[in-house]
């Protein structure tokens, strides 16, 4: 009884993934090691966690650190998704419209768009352009990529190019009034929001009210075909320390004089954006005075971080963990 009980045990500590971490993840991510970052996410997705399910469906959205597969990259956005954070649900929405299931997406581009996502914005005005899943609304689909455009979406910008041919002027101004609506409820300006929500550019005349546009019978407008927009760079957690565990370092100088090495430290960490989550080492071997920094989390994580610094023209070499 005792050895099954044992044993009981151990299956359990082996299925908890203790030594998966998604901050770890997340500083290997940021340094380029995405196969190291997935790794550490896996485990949590699997557990269930589900900022790690949302960036392990990234990562393969992205194709970093495993090979494409948008199938996959769904189906862990979905599980993220259900658990109902915000930034899962719009990465969830944005892949099923990438994969064909515009229906089923377009409810969650609709919520993301409203929220502010740039590229929920340049989907929603495309469809409100074009009629395509949802009823033709000129004004709101000026408004949605005129937002999308100003965020540096280039589809969006290319876009407005064309609706400014085909929408009438009357329209655009009140698409135009809409983005500023948008924008200022975003901001918190409930004062301009206001007017804008009732028809008004800031400092402009009142405009035609929609009923009216709708029987001015414009020029009829040429479809404008959605453009493939990248997903959004992976948001990991703000690096605010070393990896833990990590036992590489680089080295960046060996100095007869131990006052030089901090003095190329305190430069080089202030213009070094790399060097942030890392600390100095200062090792005496004799009469010489190495000045090394970490720790850093793998090979391969050194090899990047000592190209940043050579970038800065700063000789750096990659130092193994002592066995």
């Amino acid at each position: 009884m005792k050895y099954v009980q044992l044993f009981a045990l151990a299956a359990v500590f082996s299925a908890t993934p203790a030594l998966a971490d998604l901050k770890t993840g997340d500083i290997a991510w940021q340094h380029g090691d995405y196969a190291a970052a997935v790794g550490e996410w896996r485990p949590l997705a699997i557990a269930g966690d589900p900022d790690a399910q949302l960036h392990l469906g990234q990562a393969y959205q992205l194709g970093r650190g495993v090979p494409i597969d948008l199938k996959l990259a769904e189906d862990w956005l979905r599980r993220a998704a259900m658990q109902g954070g915000d930034e899962a649900k719009d990465s969830y929405g944005l892949i099923l419209f990438q994969n064909g299931k515009r229906a089923e997406g377009l409810p969650y581009i609709e919520d993301a768009a409203g929220r502010g996502n740039a590229r929920a914005q340049y989907i929603l005005g495309t469809a409100l352009y074009n009629g395509d899943m949802t009823a033709k609304d000129f004004p709101r689909a000026y408004a949605m990529m005129t937002r999308a455009a100003a965020a540096g979406i280039p589809a969006a910008r290319n876009a407005l190019v064309e609706m400014d041919r085909y929408i009438p002027f009357e329209q655009r101004n009140r698409g135009k009034a809409l983005a500023q609506a948008f924008e200022a409820h975003a901001n918190g300006s409930t004062a301009v929001a206001d007017r804008a929500s009732a028809g008004r550019a800031v400092g402009a005349p009142p405009v035609v009210e929609v009923d009216a546009i709708q029987s001015a019978k414009p020029k009829p407008p040429k479809p404008i075909k959605v453009a493939a927009v990248k997903p959004a760079p992976l948001k990991a957690a703000p690096v605010v320390a070393a990896a833990p565990g990590g036992k590489w370092r680089i080295q960046l100088g060996a100095f007869s004089d131990g006052s030089k090495a901090n003095a190329l430290w305190s430069g080089l960490h202030s213009r070094v954006a790399a060097l942030a989550p890392y600390q100095s080492y200062v090792v005496k071997a004799g009469p010489v005075t190495r000045l090394q920094a970490g720790p850093v989390l793998s090979r391969a994580v050194a090899d990047k971080l000592c190209a940043a610094v050579r970038a800065a023209k700063q000789p750096c070499v990659p130092v193994a963990p002592a066995s």
